[in-house]
């Protein structure tokens, strides 16, 4: 990959992965209520199974996928439930401290798994793809999902760490009762887009 493609796509990689979206307002929620360390494998889900899902999207996933006009609607479908599942979850989710507390941090495989129902994700995916690995060829899809998984690990985890910082200042539980509400509110809100699609 030509040094100017290469930079280019570190930057569209930083730009996309940092910027609001539905892995980074769970990751400031699950860091204002589990802490960073417990949240560092939902990090890990998040950077690497990003990277696969862009390798197997470039290698056809996403064509066939969408080759079927039902496929895309049942994605959608899908991600909507999906994501309403998790605002719920966020919502009702405990303080940290709390004997009982009924949530736990997602898990490396949930927050993996979760990359292929979040419509963001598909959105960097087949941009990544369509602008630097638009050829198809195997190194430059190699190149994509690594460069994405290396940039985007850091860029998520600054949002679990706002969230942990947060954490002295929701320690009235009326006020974590309130952000995690917020939290969810604006994980709902980021599927706007998709339903207009």
């Amino acid at each position: 990959m030509e040094q100017n493609v290469f930079l280019a796509l570190l930057g569209f990689a930083f730009v996309t992965s940092v910027t609001p979206g539905p892995n980074n307002l769970m990751l400031m929620a699950s860091g204002a209520n589990f802490g960073f360390r417990r949240t560092l494998p939902h990090m890990l889900g998040i950077s690497l199974g990003f990277g696969v899902m862009c390798f197997a999207m470039g290698l056809g996933v996403a064509g066939a996928m969408l080759a079927l006009p039902a496929t895309g609607m049942v994605l959608k479908l899908v991600s909507v439930l999906y994501m309403l599942w998790l605002a719920a979850r966020i919502a009702r989710a405990a303080p940290p401290d709390a004997a009982a507390a009924p949530g736990r941090p997602m898990t490396f495989l949930q927050a993996a798994a979760f990359q292929w129902v979040n419509p963001k994700a598909w959105t960097m995916a087949l941009g990544a793809i369509a602008l630097y690995a638009a050829d198809r060829s195997l190194m430059a899809l190699i190149w994509v999902a690594v460069v994405f998984s290396l940039v985007n690990l850091p860029t998520v985890s600054l949002w679990a760490l706002m969230g942990q910082g947060m954490r002295r200042w929701l320690d009235r539980p009326s006020r974590l009762r309130a952000f995690n509400w917020t939290m969810a509110a604006l994980l709902v809100l980021s599927l706007l887009p998709v339903l207009r699609m």
